[in-house]
């Protein structure tokens, strides 16, 4: 049984321009250099199993890559989507989980001292933030930032009555979500 011949690959001027910075690029990650390599050489004529020899990749690999490309262009060689369990929580809503943790309870009408996780968990779905939430999500949450409002005799740190719309727009900046229109 033959093999299947490799898809041709036919470059554009400006489409060898941007494979040639991102495959001799420095500050290109190592999988997108690899991509662009094979696409490089498979635009050159050369077979699959000499682009996997000189690239030290697998035929496989190369096969996928040049197909691909072959396929979409260049923004087949970006990583697709992968699958996994969908984002629980939004950025905004752990924003304002720790921004809580740093108020004193007496600032927000209940009667402690000081915040512990399973009362911050249970503030938290008692204004809203979230639907339910777990304490050790929370301790989780305080513990990326260091923050440990038990421990502390006070916390400084105010929020603003306008948190919600400029912890969005900076966080929206970060997810690249941004829009306009807010």
């Amino acid at each position: 049984m033959p093999l299947a011949s490799a898809v041709p690959v036919v470059l554009t001027a400006s489409e060898r321009h941007r494979l040639k910075k991102m495959a001799y690029g420095h500050k290109t990650p190592h999988q997108a250099r690899q991509r662009a390599t094979i696409v490089l050489l498979a635009a050159r004529g050369r077979p699959n199993a000499r682009i996997a020899v000189q690239t030290r990749l697998h035929v496989d690999t190369v096969r996928t890559w040049q197909g691909r490309f072959a396929g979409g262009g260049l923004p087949a060689l970006a990583d697709r989507k992968r699958s996994g369990r969908p984002v629980s929580f939004t950025a905004l809503q752990v924003a304002e989980v720790k921004a809580l943790a740093c108020q004193l309870p007496a600032e927000t009408g209940a009667p402690l001292s000081r915040w512990s996780c399973p009362e911050l968990a249970r503030e938290v779905v008692a204004r809203s933030i979230v639907g339910s939430i777990s304490t050790s999500t929370v301790r989780r949450w305080l513990k990326q930032d260091a923050l440990k409002p038990w421990q502390h005799h006070s916390w400084v740190f105010i929020t603003d009555s306008g948190f919600r719309i400029k912890a969005a727009r900076v966080l929206d900046l970060y997810a690249r979500t941004w829009t306009v229109s807010r």
